[in-house]
């Protein structure tokens, strides 16, 4: 099973082109969405969730079409969105039991066995009297992937789902996505370079509304493999760096800030070859299609000034 995108275009009333003939086939397994805040991702996870229309293209799941048939794409949808909300009144137990409903699970020991199962499968059962009000940031998205596994779905689709959340948290929910995806289509859509990394088997890369890159996470850094420098510099140095090198990401590291460089050669004495990271790649992409990234001030050939953690999800 998989799900094909094609020439997907979507301008919103107030004239921002939101999507700009997006097309993308994604197959069974983990795919990441990778792309900075207002690239286009939650648009097109809309579009394909039936939220809303495109102006142009069509979407194919399987042998659905998208577009057409909502209401086929809906039964075999399970969907986290950004922003969800919950009744903080109601224990989990309650508020799934009820949301199964909804979805067509009329059968009441079918439904309270599924709400048992699912529970238990995201580590939320001895919560389950707990109201929803006192749930962590983990714990509350651990219950979005609860409640849009219900019916069995066969494509996911979570948009942001570890933005908030501790180290320990997103690894727990990033390791619950991954067993989820060996058998169905789950879409990751994310600002946060990590996730796609750590979880996903192929991956695109989108900034306004065009997709800039496709393919595996080890496959987008091969491309950049032996061209990747790095050098530590003070603070003070580093727009005189960005106009005499090619700078795809810097970090603080004791003091000192890392810059990463991509060049065809080693650019001076002082820059060593090191092992690229995704980070790199986005950076990168985002540069070559003329994107900003997270970027603010001054350009760094082509790539924003801003393309540091803070774009990759580390200030969050």
């Amino acid at each position: 099973m998989e799900l094909r995108i094609e020439n997907v275009s979507k301008t919103y009333s107030n004239g921002v082109r939101a999507l700009d003939g997006v097309s993308l086939t994604i197959p069974t397994g983990m795919f990441g969405l990778l792309g900075p805040n207002g690239s286009g991702k939650t648009t097109l996870m809309r579009t394909v969730a039936t939220l809303q229309e495109p102006d142009e293209g069509w979407i194919r799941f399987g042998k659905i079409d998208v577009l057409e048939d909502k209401e086929s794409v809906r039964r075999i949808l399970g969907y986290l969105p950004q922003d969800f909300g919950l009744y903080p009144n109601m224990t989990a137990e309650t508020l799934l039991s009820h949301l199964a409903t909804l979805k067509g699970i009329i059968n009441r020991t079918e439904r309270a066995d599924m709400v048992e199962a699912l529970l238990k499968r995201v580590g939320l059962w001895d919560a389950r009297k707990s109201k929803l009000g006192g749930y962590s940031g983990g714990m509350r998205q651990r219950f979005g992937v609860a409640q849009a596994l219900i019916g069995d779905p066969q494509l996911i689709i979570v948009d942001e789902p570890t933005a908030g959340l501790d180290p320990e948290e997103r690894t727990r929910f990033l390791n619950h996505l991954s067993e989820i995806g060996e058998n169905v289509v789950v879409i990751l859509s994310t600002h946060i370079v990590e996730d796609v990394a750590e979880v996903c088997t192929s991956m695109a890369i989108i900034e306004k509304g065009r997709v800039l890159y496709v393919g595996s996470p080890q496959a987008a850094l091969e491309e950049v493999r032996g061209r990747v420098w790095l050098t530590e510099i003070e603070k003070s140095e580093l727009p005189d760096y960005e106009r005499e090198h090619r700078v795809v990401s810097t970090r603080l590291r004791g003091g000192k800030t890392v810059l990463h460089v991509v060049a065809e050669e080693r650019p001076g004495e002082f820059f060593s070859g090191t092992e690229p990271d995704l980070r790199d790649v986005y950076f990168l992409k985002l540069g070559d299609g003329n994107g900003a990234g997270a970027a603010s001030g001054p350009r760094r050939n082509g790539v924003g000034a801003g393309a540091s953690g803070a774009a990759a999800g580390e200030g969050r």
